[in-house]
């Protein structure tokens, strides 16, 4: 199987599955996050050009052991595809990407190619659609709104939709200075109302709602 194979349920339904690259980093991707990214390994300047060329995604996972840099890293299960927005080649061997958060999946299984590359079959974990944002969470929105207009709209890129949990629960979550392993629990809850929820008691506890 190669690099963004598919494989369709038996019925003929949505993509199950597919086989990516994976990028395992000391940080935490969100659906709709945009992350910047320097690349200069050429296991990953080569992944890069193959996802560009293609118009193909990769995948962004947190590290559980091990480093970024050379060797390999064993990452977390659960991480998010990720696809390049804007991209700079600033210098030679040297790439500066944007990677646009879209999909969570599940890691099935793994493996290291042989130019050092972690590759990965994945499971798209399903996603039930926008869940509208409920009555009793809005005091999170004044916040969120400030950090979106502070950070502006390379870090916060429209649409901005402050109806739906999903979004204003992945938002808040990637700008909390909070462990990294915190933003993965959070990252991997099924429930959105419960990620809400459990923003608005942290946020609630450093008196940083009005």
């Amino acid at each position: 199987m190669g690099w963004f194979d598919f494989a369709r349920s038996p019925s003929g339904g949505s993509v199950e599955t597919l086989h990516v690259p994976l990028f395992p980093l000391n940080t935490v991707l969100f659906p709709g996050s945009v992350l910047p990214l320097k690349i200069f390994e050429q296991r990953y300047l080569d992944m890069a050009a193959a996802c560009m060329k293609d118009n193909t995604p990769f995948g962004i996972c947190l590290i559980a052991s091990g480093s970024e840099v050379g060797g390999s890293a064993e990452p977390h299960a659960v991480g998010t595809l990720a696809s390049i927005g804007n991209w700079e080649m600033e210098q030679l061997g040297i790439l500066m990407i944007s990677a646009v958060g879209s999909r969570r999946f599940r890691i099935l299984d793994s493996h290291t190619g042989p130019g050092g590359l972690l590759e990965g079959t994945v499971e798209l974990i399903a996603e039930t659609g926008p869940t509208p944002l409920p009555p009793e969470r809005e005091r999170l929105l004044p916040l969120l709104r400030r950090v979106v207009n502070d950070l502006g709209s390379e870090r916060m890129p429209e649409p901005h939709r402050f109806d739906e949990a999903e979004w204003v629960g992945y938002r808040i979550t990637e700008v909390l200075p909070i462990q990294n392993l915190a933003k993965q629990k959070l990252l991997e809850l099924e429930d959105p109302i419960a990620r809400l929820e459990i923003l608005e008691k942290y946020l609630d506890q450093r008196k940083l709602l009005d």
